[in-house]
């Protein structure tokens, strides 16, 4: 399935932003090659601009890349719940509290990446795993109806939107 075929039933108002990020991507071909991409655009960017603010309180690229990290992991706990068939509703997070409670000043951005490169390995590897029943389930995530697959593209689209933003903010 390709991002422009996935139902809009399927996700929020919210998370449609990132969906619509999306060019008509497949899911599992693009979460691997956005993981080549992204390790690309990062070591391209200038070593003095991963602890920049272009802003009084904003995130450094630094904490983004941790923030991507984070919200990724929390996406495929959803989206492995969410296909085991778990009926429970799941929480929202709190952003900011994630960030505010790490130091991704301290660590090297090739350790960054390693870490993204690890995550990203392994949510692959889960949605690989994935039968097409399992990828059309639905449950309930920060109060909305989503799917398995949803989630997927929503991966995809939130790492391409903070993509956006180091361009247009802090290059």
């Amino acid at each position: 399935m390709n991002s422009n075929q996935l139902p809009k039933n399927e996700y929020s108002i919210f998370n449609a932003t990132y969906i619509n990020a999306l060019e008509n991507v497949s899911l599992i071909e693009e979460l691997e090659i956005s993981l080549h991409d992204f390790i690309k655009f990062v070591q391209n960017i200038p070593m003095d601009k991963f602890d920049y603010r272009y802003a009084e309180g904003k995130w450094t690229i630094k904490d983004i890349i941790q923030h991507i990290i984070d919200a990724e992991r929390i996406f495929c706990y959803r989206a492995l719940r969410i296909s085991r068939n778990d009926k429970t509703p799941l929480p929202g997070f709190e952003e900011n509290s994630y960030v505010e409670n790490t130091d991704a000043s301290i660590r090297s951005i090739q350790d960054l990446l390693s870490e993204f490169s690890a995550v990203r390995q392994s949510n692959l590897l889960l949605f690989k795993s994935f039968s097409a029943n399992q990828l059309e389930r639905m449950g309930i995530a920060s109060d909305n109806p989503i799917s398995v697959r949803a989630i997927g593209f929503i991966i995809l689209g939130h790492q391409k939107h903070h993509q956006k933003v180091f361009i247009e903010r802090y290059l």
